[in-house]
């Protein structure tokens, strides 16, 4: 297979048996590099990971649905080093392509995933979101991708970063595919939506994002209300989102530190330097850091879930399009710290939020999110494909 984007890791191709018919026959995917497919390396976005892996003789049960509903599994995609960076960039491998705007990164940690599918390379793909890493690239590369509830897809047989954080997501160029792949993963939802679910806007959370961006997600806004009725302003007083930024900081990098540490010191592995840096934070984390950053989740998802309802958020992915390719390491950075302000939302509540590409600002996409609470996914899925078909 050709692959001038780079979305791939190059291994030798692996004859992956699928089912002869089913819900997904005749669409292709690709798996992010963090989970195990029988015959195939898990390389976790580190060459001495890769060395050590050796070829895994069992699936990982999310990739298995999706082989028994008849789809077609043509690679393992790149990954960010231990999928612990939100840029795309990989110290050891490259930058995969960004399919919508080729100057600009993809979004990391599943970059190879979204550069598969927005390069048209394969129909949909795997990857995981523990801060973004679906939502951002998907926002980035203009593509449709969902962050599960918490615990909703299973992630057996998958590398770790953060236990109670990690989710098993998705993306699609298509909103019909991005429905298909929904009902084959998701199941029936425990907390359905409504059938005409009030949707609910926050200006408090428009306001982080820059006047243009603002400007470009107007269109957006108004197709959405086009389709589901008015947006309704969320009442009531926000939790601090700074606080709530340093609590998801605290949680992943103590849990990080858990599932990666011992192997990093005991092996002696050679990280690129903005994730060597992020373990080394990590590892300083102290238990009452930990603690009253649990503590503070709980109150944090009790306050949405009272705000939130089993009504529909409307808000920005992230607050802006794709940094260039050629921007410093330290404007990611400043962008990533950003970003979370927003991303944090849905990953401490554990709640279901997917990117729809429905705005171009500066000829790059700009994703915009619908975010329901814990077990809507399914219902969630279903609006965005029909928001998606309604007229632009």
């Amino acid at each position: 297979m050709s692959d001038s984007a780079f979305a791939f890791m190059p291994y030798p191709a692996v004859d992956v048996p699928r089912a002869a018919s089913g819900l997904l026959t005749g669409y292709t995917f690709a798996a992010k590099d963090l989970f195990d497919v029988a015959g195939y390396p898990t390389g976790g976005g580190n060459p001495h990971v890769l060395a050590m892996s050796g070829i895994k003789t069992a699936t990982a049960p999310v990739i298995q649905r999706l082989l028994d509903a008849g789809a077609e599994l043509i690679g393992k995609a790149h990954t960010n080093e231990m999928a612990f960076s939100m840029s795309g960039k990989n110290a050891h491998y490259g930058t995969p392509r960004n399919g919508a705007a080729h100057d600009r990164i993809p979004g990391g940690s599943s970059s190879g995933s979204a550069s598969a599918v927005s390069n048209g390379l394969c129909d949909f793909a795997m990857g995981s979101d523990t801060g973004g890493s679906v939502r951002t690239p998907a926002s980035y590369c203009g593509l449709f991708g969902l962050r599960p509830s918490h615990g909703r897809i299973s992630l057996e047989k998958t590398q770790a970063l953060c236990e109670s954080m990690d989710t098993a997501g998705f993306f699609t160029r298509d909103a019909a595919l991005f429905g298909l792949v929904g009902e084959c993963l998701l199941g029936d939802d425990p907390q359905p939506l409504p059938d005409a679910p009030e949707l609910l806007i926050s200006d408090e959370l428009f306001a982080l994002l820059p006047a243009e961006s603002m400007d470009a997600l107007a269109p957006a806004i108004a197709r959405i209300s086009a389709h589901a009725g008015p947006l309704h302003t969320l009442g009531g007083e926000l939790p601090s989102l700074k606080e709530a930024y340093w609590a998801f900081r605290y949680i992943q990098g103590r849990e990080a530190w858990l599932a990666q540490g011992a192997l990093i010191e005991r092996e002696g592995l050679t990280l690129g330097p903005d994730v060597a840096a992020r373990f080394a934070w990590a590892k300083a984390v102290t238990d009452d850091q930990y603690e009253n950053a649990c503590a503070f989740r709980e109150d944090f998802a009790a306050r949405w879930k009272a705000l939130l309802g089993n009504r529909v958020l409307v808000m920005p992915t992230v607050p802006d399009i794709a940094p260039l390719l050629s921007a410093r390491d330290e404007e990611i950075e400043e962008t990533r710290q950003i970003s979370h302000h927003l991303l944090a939302i849905s990953v401490l509540c554990r709640t279901p939020q997917l990117n729809m590409p429905l705005t171009i600002k500066d000829g790059a996409p700009l994703g915009i999110s619908l975010m329901g609470p814990a077990g809507s996914d399914l219902s969630l899925v279903r609006l965005a494909v029909a928001i998606a078909g309604s007229a632009a």
